[in-house]
């Protein structure tokens, strides 16, 4: 899936895009996405903030992120010294819009269908994003993200592999099946809707078994 991802500097661009310098919290560019955004249903009542707007090659968003809870910083850090503790409690909720291979306007090539694996490669690199060891040295982290990114693609490409277990979670109050993973860094799900989206989505601090979706009714609300 060839992206670009907008807004926050500290995510990093999707498999083979480039990193767009833009203002955090801009609402424009979910404005112009022609599929519905998800984000945690009502029954979650803290903070909502955007985060970043993916497009493709052909300058059409693709994808995009809301944060809910505490806004995570890159590195973690953990109350007690315990990563079953952290300090930073979020759930990041991806919407990747469902689209078959189409072939770029110019004629000089395709893009590559979306599915519910896209969704959790973005989730499980957008966990990345915001953690790495915290015994590791700056230096290394570009390796250790490149290594544990390419993980992550891997991961996702397998859903019916044993790193994955099935999770039924309400979408727009209908019980939904998700592929769901733990990792020491925090947990990762993604499945399908019927309203023509993919969600995914990571999060630390917060549970997943307690989480439902909803399609959000008004995007401005959270800018």
């Amino acid at each position: 899936m060839e992206t670009t991802s907008r807004a926050v500097a500290q995510a990093p661009a999707a498999e083979g895009g480039q990193q767009l310098p833009s203002a955090r919290r801009t609402v424009d560019g979910y404005l112009l996405a022609p599929f519905p955004w998800y984000g945690l249903d009502e029954a979650f009542t803290g903070p909502r903030w955007l985060m970043q707007v993916g497009t493709s090659a052909d300058g059409s968003v693709e994808h995009g992120s809301i944060g809910h809870g505490d806004e995570p910083t890159v590195r973690n850090e953990f109350v007690s010294g315990s990563p079953d503790d952290p300090k930073e409690r979020f759930t990041v909720v991806v919407t990747v819009a469902a689209n078959p291979v189409r072939r770029l306007a110019d004629g000089t090539g395709q893009l590559e269908a979306t599915s519910v694996s896209s969704a959790a490669w973005l989730a499980g690199v957008g966990l990345l994003s915001f953690t790495w060891p915290m015994q590791m040295d700056h230096a290394l982290r570009d390796d250790w993200l490149e290594q544990q990114t390419e993980t992550a693609w891997v991961l996702a490409d397998d859903l019916t592999g044993p790193d994955w277990s099935t999770l039924s979670l309400p979408v727009d109050g209908v019980p939904s099946s998700f592929h769901y993973r733990e990792s020491e860094y925090g947990w990762v799900l993604a499945g399908s809707t019927p309203e023509g989206v993919h969600v995914g989505a990571y999060g630390r601090g917060m549970s997943a078994y307690g989480l439902g979706f909803a399609k959000i009714k008004d995007i401005t609300a959270y800018a």
